[in-house]
């Protein structure tokens, strides 16, 4: 068994088959499904969290993307606030810094990332970050603000073995999605291998970033036990044993029920 730490089932790609592509992980062994909205309006958090509160294994992320960091206002805190309420949202993000896009300016990303580490604080929730060639002022913030009590989980890492250990310092738990199928990851490879045992976590990050041999095509949860295959090779273990560390990381950090 194995979790999808973070994909998007809200997403406009699932939108006619995203019961079929539950049970398609369900079949591939995919135990529990954590969904994050974050992207676009807050209409995309209250889809998110309709969906898993439909479905026993699927729970909720919802925040604010950093490609949306200007839209990020008290009003969409206090929304934000209000849906997690719901039993089934298990942290806020994807938060974070995207200095590759830059879709909104720095500061308005810095100030969602703080509002958002600030709310995940309150609400005794982690934090789940996004983070695209930021890695420096990324740190840099959580420094000064400080990490919330229940932590926070980088997720999709794309940096180097040095930014790692920057994260995993900070308290950080670090999320590899299909990336590291990719020919032309060695970094992320590199840092795949020394992140400790109880710090990683395996995503798709669906309905992007497909790995091989689905490179191009369409991301879906199932696909996560490639990605799993992949990091075990890299960490020299067994895909099942890291599987069942995978979980016991999750449970513990999103406060999951038991995998059944």
């Amino acid at each position: 068994m194995i979790v999808d730490t973070h994909c998007h089932l809200a997403d406009r790609k699932f939108r006619d088959d995203v019961e079929a592509v539950i049970a398609r992980a369900t079949d591939a062994g995919v135990a529990q499904i954590i969904s994050v909205g974050a992207i676009g309006p807050i209409d995309c958090d209250r889809l998110t969290v309709e969906i898993a509160e439909r479905h026993e294994n699927v729970y909720a992320v919802v925040g604010v993307h950093p490609h949306d960091a200007r839209d990020c206002t008290p009003e969409r805190i206090a929304q934000l606030r209000d849906l997690a309420s719901s039993k089934k949202v298990v942290a806020i993000g994807e938060s974070g810094l995207d200095f590759h896009y830059m879709h909104s300016p720095v500061a308005a990303q810095e100030s969602s990332l703080r509002a958002q580490l600030a709310l995940a604080a309150e609400l005794d929730l982690p934090i789940v970050i996004h983070c695209r060639e930021a890695e420096r002022r990324l740190v840099e913030i959580v420094r000064e603000t400080g990490l919330p009590p229940r932590g926070g989980v980088i997720h999709c890492f794309t940096g180097d073995s040095n930014a790692a250990r920057e994260f995993l310092a900070l308290g950080f738990h670090i999320s590899f999605s299909g990336i590291i199928t990719f020919k032309n990851s060695a970094p992320i490879r590199e840092a795949a291998s020394l992140v400790p045992d109880d710090r990683v976590m395996v995503e798709t990050d669906s309905p992007y970033l497909a790995p091989e041999p689905y490179r191009g095509k369409r991301n879906e949860p199932a696909y996560v036990t490639r990605t799993l295959e992949m990091l075990a090779n890299l960490r020299r273990t067994n895909a099942a044993v890291l599987g069942a560390q995978v979980i016991a990381n999750a449970t513990r950090v999103f406060k999951l029920p038991p995998a059944s």
